[in-house]
């Protein structure tokens, strides 16, 4: 029994939504120690890989509903990445959750000593709406892993697919552990009051201030995805052709619309004007001379979301792209050139298909111009010398990087995926994302004989002697 048995349920704001009566009720299922069975979780993570596979129609449907997601993009950086992620979890369980056995100093003997995880109790775990389905439920398929009962509150901007996850959830999952609450701000703030054991949030900086102070009120520990300004540094000795594809790839995918996505580039005049024609012929080979006809090119999320991309359109020189369609929440994939570091694409994480370039004249200033910003999820570097490369390593500090790619450390398991300052606190992929949810209990038992009495009062000079000699 760990220290969700004894959390009450706060005094809830007037007229707010009341879902203590859920959270009581998954207090009580952990506590019978129902989710703790290493079968029940790998029977769970199984299902959540089965919801996928039998649901992948209507999956794609929903999100193409709310993004104007290719199907392509919605089966692989959805779809499949959620039941790779649940069938990752699901076959190494037993090894995650061994004790782990640390050695016991002399003075500490006779005794054994361990390391035992044990998960938290229950968890909120609060979608993101630019991949509403991957950004939901790996977060469940890590807090299942080790062991917790879930609320889920899905991203109410991407309303088809929460309401999938709602609808289908249930019917694979155990209702009794894992519960859906969809909603907005009303319904998000009702879950906050809650004493959580763990928060986990997707999404911006702003709203992850929010989630902290109400946090704070239970003392919940909180995981924080938030995303930033990532930068994507080209140097001149870089293969230009694989360079503009990769780049196009991370930066347009999803319509610009993701957290990691390559946010602007730094680069020295001359290499800026031998990538634009590459750029420009990439993007033609990927989406066509008009990419609001092309099925592989997706929409903006929302009219909001339209006209705070469209402003920045002015701040720079259009050098490919630029058209857009308010009705049909279409802006052409677009390169800007000429833009100053005080422009307003620059003061704020862009999230959409606009991709700024700033002419810096080495790796030196690209990498001064990087640190003097908060520090962002991703950072990106394309080159060809290593003395580079590791200067680059050395000195940015950002929550993940990839050298002469983007966004392909997603694919990688056993790698954390967290941000850093700004961008985000703790890390969740995988193993991390089993120990994000995971209490690593200490543990030592010892034996009863010898009772050695250094260490019992009456002190003497003799004693203390003796344990100077065995520190």
């Amino acid at each position: 029994m760990t220290g969700s048995a004894s959390k009450s349920v706060p005094k809830r704001p007037t007229n707010s939504p009341d879902y203590s009566r859920e959270f009581e009720s998954l207090q009580s299922t952990f506590r019978s120690g129902r989710t703790r069975d290493l079968d029940w979780r790998r029977t769970q993570l199984h299902a959540l890989e089965k919801m996928m596979v039998d649901n992948e129609a209507e999956l794609i449907s929903a999100l193409a509903a709310d993004l104007g997601k290719p199907a392509q993009e919605a089966w692989t950086a959805e779809i499949s990445y959620v039941a790779s992620d649940a069938a990752y979890c699901r076959k190494r369980l037993g090894k995650w959750t061994r004790n782990r056995r640390v050695s016991t100093p002399l003075t500490g003997w006779p005794a054994r000593s361990w390391v035992q995880p044990e998960p938290l109790g229950t968890v909120l775990i609060i979608g993101a709406w630019n991949y509403p389905l991957q950004l939901t439920l790996a977060g469940l398929a890590a807090a299942i892993a080790a062991g917790n009962c879930a609320v889920i509150k899905p991203s109410e901007l991407a309303p088809a697919t929460s309401a999938v996850i709602a609808k289908r959830l249930p019917e694979y999952l155990d209702a009794a552990c894992v519960r859906v609450i969809e909603g907005a701000v009303e319904e998000t703030s009702a879950l906050l009051e809650l004493p959580f054991d763990h928060i986990l949030y997707t999404g911006g900086g702003n709203v992850g201030r929010i989630v902290m102070r109400a946090a704070a009120k239970n003392l919940t520990p909180v995981t924080l995805e938030l995303g930033g300004k990532s930068p994507c540094i080209i140097l001149p000795n870089a293969n230009l052709e694989t360079t503009a594809r990769r780049l196009a790839w991370g930066k347009f995918m999803n319509a610009g619309q993701t957290c990691i996505a390559p946010d602007y580039v730094l680069t020295d005049r001359d290499t800026e004007a031998r990538l634009l024609p590459i750029l420009e012929n990439v993007l033609r080979d990927m989406f066509g001379a008009d990419p609001a006809q092309s099925d592989s090119y997706g929409r903006i999320v929302n009219g909001r979301h339209f006209d705070r991309l469209s402003a920045f359109l002015n701040d720079g020189e259009i050098v490919i792209g630029g058209e857009s369609d308010a009705a049909e929440r279409y802006i052409a994939p677009t390169v800007l050139s000429g833009v100053s570091a005080d422009s307003g694409v620059m003061q704020e994480e862009i999230f959409g298909p606009v991709l700024p370039i700033l002419n810096v004249p080495d790796i030196d200033s690209a990498i001064e111009f990087v640190c003097a910003r908060d520090k962002p999820l991703a950072a990106y570097l394309f080159g060809n010398d290593a003395a580079q490369e590791q200067r680059f390593l050395e000195q940015v500090s950002a929550g993940n990087i990839c050298i002469n790619d983007t966004m392909m450390f997603m694919v990688v398991e056993e790698l954390p995926f967290g941000g850093v300052g700004p961008s985000g606190m703790g890390a969740y992929s995988g193993e991390s994302g089993f120990r994000t949810f995971s209490h690593m209990k200490s543990v030592m038992k010892r034996g009863w004989w010898p009772d050695i009495a250094l260490r019992y009062a009456p002190y003497t000079a003799k004693k203390w002697n003796w344990l100077r000699r065995l520190r």
